[in-house]
């Protein structure tokens, strides 16, 4: 069997666009992939994050934040480190040992987002459908 491509994907708190990223690289990529995320700065998942996931089927609930500082100390190798957040956050973010490729793909952050309820709701669905359709097209370059 061949050995599955580990992904990491970074946000400063892992409760919004990283929880997004690992739910879809999980249920697009299967078998192939094994997935986590973490955050600088963990903090409980986003509420609106939730929402617009539990719309298209994917229950984030129960999902707890973790810590990347944690991972590293751990020693957790990784294949890809995906940071998902603007590149001042990006800095920041440890060097995993033994990594082949360390990527950027910066959304916004849905913790900033103001507005309405239906305001945030629809900008956080903007960004849920980018991360998604970002990663659909980055697996057909693997």
């Amino acid at each position: 069997m061949k050995e599955k491509i580990r992904v990491l994907f970074i946000c400063i708190h892992n409760s919004g666009r990283s929880q997004m990223a690992e739910t879809f690289l999980k249920a697009i990529g299967g078998e192939r992939f094994e997935v986590e995320s973490a955050g600088l700065e963990p903090r409980p998942v986003n509420p609106y994050v939730i929402e617009v996931m539990k719309e298209i089927g994917y229950d984030l609930s129960d999902n707890t934040s973790d810590s990347v500082m944690q991972f590293f100390k751990e020693g957790r190798l990784y294949n890809f480190v995906i940071t998902v957040c603007d590149e001042s956050v990006e800095n920041r973010c440890p060097i995993f040992p033994g990594i082949a490729r360390r990527l950027h793909w910066p959304f916004p952050d849905p913790q900033k987002i103001t507005g309405t309820k239906d305001e945030k709701l629809r900008k956080i669905r903007s960004i849920r459908d980018d991360i998604k359709q970002h990663i659909e097209s980055w697996m057909k370059g693997l």
